[in-house]
């Protein structure tokens, strides 16, 4: 079925419904990814370097070689190559 500007009523409304239960499936998930950080953060873990952790194993090797070689490179730009976590 469809109006008269062309737009297929039953269709377009078969998308919002599936985008809206989508929607609330990520919540759902992202839900449950900060408690997991939340349980990890009362083990001890530092969840700051978790996410880092979690955001390179989604890079591939060459991509986190680069990334790191242009680090590298701006740290030594500034005079921060070496520096610990307590320099800088």
């Amino acid at each position: 079925m469809s109006d008269p500007g062309g737009v297929a009523a039953d269709q377009l409304r078969a998308f919002i419904e599936r985008i809206e239960r989508l929607e609330e499936e990520k919540k759902v998930i992202s839900d449950d990814i900060k408690d997991v950080y939340a349980e990890a953060k009362g083990n001890g873990y530092d969840v700051k370097i978790l996410r880092k952790v979690v955001s390179l194993r989604k890079k591939q090797p060459h991509e986190r070689e680069e990334e790191e070689a242009v680090l590298d490179l701006y740290l030594h730009a500034l005079g921060m190559a070496g520096a610990g976590p307590s320099e800088g």
